[in-house]
């Protein structure tokens, strides 16, 4: 049975979002991050203590993808934002948002999210040390946004008033939210991150609207004279 938390004008709800998505009503903008199914292709730090590294040999269950969650969850919203969107069959839209993260990484130097409108493909640019630790937001879940990530998505997206997450995780989006003071409705399924986000959600509601961090810019490029 779900369970449904309210802090402030935020309504988190414990519980698979397959059951929960039809108790809701409609809402502005969908921006998630759902599961990827990457298994043994993921491998790194995020517990967070003395950098211990954990590899999966398979997707653990709530890292499946999950079309049948994701595809009702846009059917509850104008506009969309889906972070790892490319892994899922979409309608062709013409803008997509990346998250450039200024360095190397095994995984990738940059991440996809795909968009329900069309328009200029924008880049957030913003180093995984900034993002995690600079910050001093850490990195409490496998795959979690930074909030100044999610904030900046929400920049895109000024009219939307409520936002959907139904696949919360840890929360960036809901502290996004309360950041901007924009009515946030999040879905989580796994209690251990759910309980995290809850706790996040609550600080930051309890610090206030905050303005979106800047984001770090891009190295300059040198030029050779020939």
């Amino acid at each position: 049975m779900p369970e449904k938390v309210v802090i402030g004008n935020a309504e988190l709800w414990h519980g698979d979002c397959r059951e929960v998505l039809p108790l809701l009503p409609a809402h502005d903008l969908l921006l998630t991050d759902p599961p990827y199914e990457i298994g043994d292709g993921w491998r790194g730090d995020f517990s967070g203590k003395n950098g211990k590294a954990v590899m999966w040999g398979e997707a653990p269950e709530w890292d499946k993808l999950c079309a049948d969650g994701l595809l009702p969850a846009l059917d509850k919203c104008a506009e969309a934002v889906v972070w790892g969107g490319h892994l899922y069959e979409l309608p062709q839209r013409s803008r997509w948002l990346s998250w450039d993260k200024c360095q190397a990484f095994s995984s990738g130097d940059f991440e996809l999210a795909w968009t329900s409108g069309h328009g200029a493909t924008r880049v957030f640019r913003m180093s995984r040390i900034d993002a995690y630790q600079n910050s001093g937001e850490g990195k409490q879940h496998p795959t979690q946004k930074p909030s100044a990530l999610m904030a900046w998505c929400l920049a895109l997206h000024p009219k939307a008033a409520t936002v959907l997450d139904p696949f919360m995780g840890s929360g960036s989006t809901g502290v996004a939210c309360a950041q901007l003071g924009k009515a946030f409705t999040g879905i989580e399924r796994e209690r251990k991150y759910f309980d995290i986000a809850c706790e996040r959600i609550a600080r930051a509601q309890a610090q206030g609207q905050l303005l979106p961090p800047e984001p770090v810019a891009a190295p300059e490029q040198q030029t050779m004279e020939l």
